[in-house]
């Protein structure tokens, strides 16, 4: 049986864990190879598919019976579908396990600074080392169940994201303000992204990439306070919050970073030490601090990941999806033996990424960005396509929440994700303009394609076998109810 949930989550804890989801300062350097036009794709981005994605997740899951599993329930229900249901909640789950790769990376690329120990981000081996060390002690950190989750993502949110990125754009600011030289053009002529060339549209990529994770909270949904009034509250604050922050930090970055010296998983801290050394010669050791605190956040967005979508597979194999002892939870609730399955797909995920880029950082960075988004999109495909069918199919469905503009509205919001999703799957194996030489496009498209066709058979060949997973359990085997939730 499924343990009964207390609501103890507050609006702003289930902000905090959800805005440590989708909230990063990694991406900055990322989105600064877009240069002025961070502010072009962010805004694009956060009104065609983040603001579409932020209120369709609130509409489904405020139906009456369908938010158990969050993306789970939400696909299955729609689509009477158990198996497309767990479809869309493995690949929910399958790509964080490539992007706690990505953020470990960044990780370890600060403290390698801080500390002066070069070796630890430029040694594959020390790198592969460090990225198991470091996501090992944040997942038991989270086996104290959601209390501990929220705790930490609250302080690493307002601490390590939010009042670092005021300090951020605050020096950014003042150093725009003095006249300073800049590495960017600012005009309207460079507002607008170049699309003649073919690997401007794979940075659009990273910006949706920046975006997903809306949804992945919505696991904690049942400990929520007040859900039907707090979470699309949330999702709302967070759309707006998220565009304002990535475009300007994408900006900072462009503007005082020359394009071939910066570092997809260092360039917070060049940008950082240029600007604070700017102003401060003899700031080296507030440098330092204020690196330790952005570690802090990203640390909290790992540990709100660790958990979320574990649990929200964790339903699906309580319907039979996958092997019984996955439905197994530690007497805080916390799904163990798939924490454990995650880490085995980390170390899988490390050892690829870090030793299949050919020496390559950014290579290795890019495949890691790339790949998640990819991942990611398979599962946005498939909730849009179930939205589709909550509109045409369950229209009479009792839920509290629902997308603004009625019918008309809700479609062409579907239709904007939808598309967005797609175009943005399809260009994300062009290989971005960042990657300079054809050697370095050569092997990112290769081990991209590897990757992203691997998974994308896993959950084929684990639900293949869903007969057999429930002989010999103890365990009542559920089975979603596929009829209209309507009022009485």
């Amino acid at each position: 049986m499924t343990k009964s949930k207390v609501r103890t989550l507050t609006l702003f804890d289930f902000f905090a864990i959800t805005a440590s989801m989708v909230m990063t300062v990694y991406e900055y350097p990322s989105f600064a190879t877009s240069k002025l036009s961070a502010v072009f794709f962010a805004i694009l981005g956060g009104i065609f598919w983040f603001l579409p994605t932020a209120l369709i997740s609130a509409e489904m899951d405020s139906v009456k019976g369908w938010s158990n599993g969050g993306v789970f329930g939400w696909v299955g229900n729609a689509l009477h579908s158990e198996r497309i249901g767990f479809f869309a909640v493995f690949f929910q789950w399958f790509q964080i396990t490539v992007g706690f790769v990505t953020m470990s990376y960044f990780i370890i690329g600060m403290l390698s600074r801080v500390f002066n120990w070069p070796a630890l981000n430029n040694d594959p081996i020390l790198k592969f080392i460090g990225v198991l060390v470091v996501f090992g002690l944040i997942t038991v950190l989270q086996l104290g169940g959601t209390k501990y989750t929220a705790k930490i993502a609250r302080w690493g949110f307002v601490i390590g994201i939010l009042a670092m990125s005021v300090v951020f754009f605050g020096l950014a600011i003042a150093y725009l303000a003095q006249g300073n030289p800049l590495q960017i053009d600012f005009s309207w002529h460079a507002l607008i992204p170049d699309f003649r060339k073919a690997g401007t549209l794979t940075i659009f990529a990273t910006f949706i990439l920046a975006f997903t994770g809306i949804e992945a909270s919505a696991s904690h949904i049942n400990e929520l306070q007040n859900p039907s009034r707090n979470y699309p509250l949330a999702m709302i604050i967070l759309v707006v919050l998220a565009i304002i922050l990535d475009a300007a930090g994408g900006l900072a970055v462009a503007a005082v970073i020359p394009q071939k010296t910066l570092s997809f998983n260092g360039g917070i801290d060049q940008t950082f030490k240029f600007l604070l050394l700017h102003f401060m010669p003899h700031g080296q050791w507030l440098l330092d601090i204020f690196v330790l605190l952005i570690v802090l956040g990203v640390v909290a967005e790992i540990g709100s990941w660790v958990v979320g979508p574990s649990r929200a597979l964790q339903v699906a194999t309580e319907y039979g999806m996958m092997p019984q002892v996955f439905r197994k939870t530690n007497k805080h609730d916390v799904p163990v033996p798939l924490l454990i399955l995650q880490s085995v797909m980390v170390v899988v995920w490390d050892a690829i990424l870090t030793f299949g880029g050919n020496g390559n950082g950014n290579v290795s960075f890019l495949v890691a960005t790339t790949l998640t988004t990819l991942l990611y999109l398979v599962c946005y495909i498939c909730m849009y396509i179930a939205y589709f069918s909550l509109i045409f199919k369950h229209s009479d469905a009792k839920r509290t929440y629902n997308v603004p503009g009625g019918k008309v509205g809700k479609i062409v919001v579907a239709v904007c994700g939808l598309a967005t999703s797609i175009f943005t799957l399809v260009v994300s194996f062009i290989p971005s303009t960042a990657l300079q030489t054809a050697t370095a496009r050569h092997h990112y498209l290769i081990i991209l394609t590897i990757c992203f066709v691997i998974g994308l058979i896993i959950p084929i060949v684990i639900s293949a076998f869903r007969d057999k997973y429930d002989q010999h359990s103890e365990e009542t085997i559920k089975h979603l109810e596929f009829e209209e939730k309507k009022d009485n």
